[in-house]
């Protein structure tokens, strides 16, 4: 018997173990960088980076993405006056895409070629967006476009371009090797749940740092995580069904590198902002357990 049978109850373990150990995890967080160069790579081989390919539904993704953010920064701001929360639900929802996000999407049966194009698209599409939104809406709107834009693409697109362009080599000049480390591909479930242990442990010390003095703030912004986080799924999964791959679009539109989302609300607006993609995180990975669940019960090991 191999390891599937216990795979829908790794991401609840992932869970648990970063609540519990939360405060190792801050010290073990140097490693999570080398993990996900190696899950990118081993996703990135396991495609023919010659093929991808842009679609509508990328594009219509994005639009929705950007258009939600701004459409509830505004609302916020003009009904509720509260810049805090407005902030939180702006930079949660236009975060990128999580890098690993073909991990789980393809697992639950999303076309892997589709998931890795638009995990690059996406993450440069908001290298451009967010530096401009962030602009009008910011706390640091002194700071010049170039350098904003600068800074989050250098944060989101070195860690995609590294592997991306490791595997490209090794199609291109080594395909024996490409095709051998292809074949570890399922590894970077486990991996994945490793980075997903250290960020959680991460996220849970964030929030006990920063909750001190702003339980009334960070239990609104927790809230509108909550609601946002299916909202997005949902509509991701319809527009994804519209072009043959509902399992997609809800994975590209709802799991976010919330990490990116805590860098860039540090960095561009008020700090208490962060606690939103904080508690995004862990909503986004409870879905996913739930959806591990469902798919290895529908489909066990043979």
């Amino acid at each position: 018997m191999g390891l599937t049978k216990y795979r829908s109850y790794v991401l609840p373990a992932a869970l648990l173990l970063g609540v519990v150990f939360h405060r190792i995890c801050g010290a073990a967080a140097v490693a999570s960088p080398y993990i996900i160069f190696t899950i990118l790579l081993l996703t990135f081989c396991a495609v023919d980076l010659r093929k991808l390919r842009p679609a509508w539904m990328d594009f219509w993704l994005l639009l929705f993405q950007i258009a939600f953010a701004v459409s509830c920064y505004i609302l916020v701001i003009n009904l509720f006056h509260n810049r805090i929360i407005a902030e939180g639900i702006l930079v949660g929802i236009i975060c990128p895409v999580a890098a690993a996000v073909a991990v789980i999407s393809t697992i639950l049966g999303a076309d892997r070629q589709r998931v890795t194009t638009f995990t690059i698209i996406g993450n440069l599409a908001i290298a451009v967006a967010a530096p401009i939104i962030f602009s009008f809406v910011g706390e640091q709107r002194d700071i010049p476009f170039i350098v904003s834009f600068w800074a989050i693409l250098r944060r989101i697109g070195s860690m995609i371009a590294l592997p991306f362009f490791t595997a490209l080599l090794l199609q291109l000049l080594l395909p024996k090797v490409n095709a051998r480390v292809a074949e570890f591909k399922g590894v970077a479930f486990y991996l994945w749940a490793i980075v997903l242990t250290i960020s959680l442990g991460q996220t849970i010390d964030f929030i006990f740092l920063h909750g001190r003095g702003n339980l009334g703030s960070m239990l609104i912004l927790a809230a509108c995580a909550i609601v946002i986080c299916p909202i997005q799924f949902f509509i991701g999964r319809a527009i994804g069904r519209r072009y043959g791959d509902k399992i997609a679009g809800g994975q590209l539109l709802f799991q976010k590198n919330t990490a990116v989302g805590i860098w860039m609300a540090n960095m561009y607006l008020h700090p208490l902002a962060s606690v939103y993609p904080a508690c995004y995180s862990i909503c986004q990975n409870v879905v996913n357990s739930i959806q591990m669940w469902i798919h290895d019960r529908k489909e066990p090991e043979k």
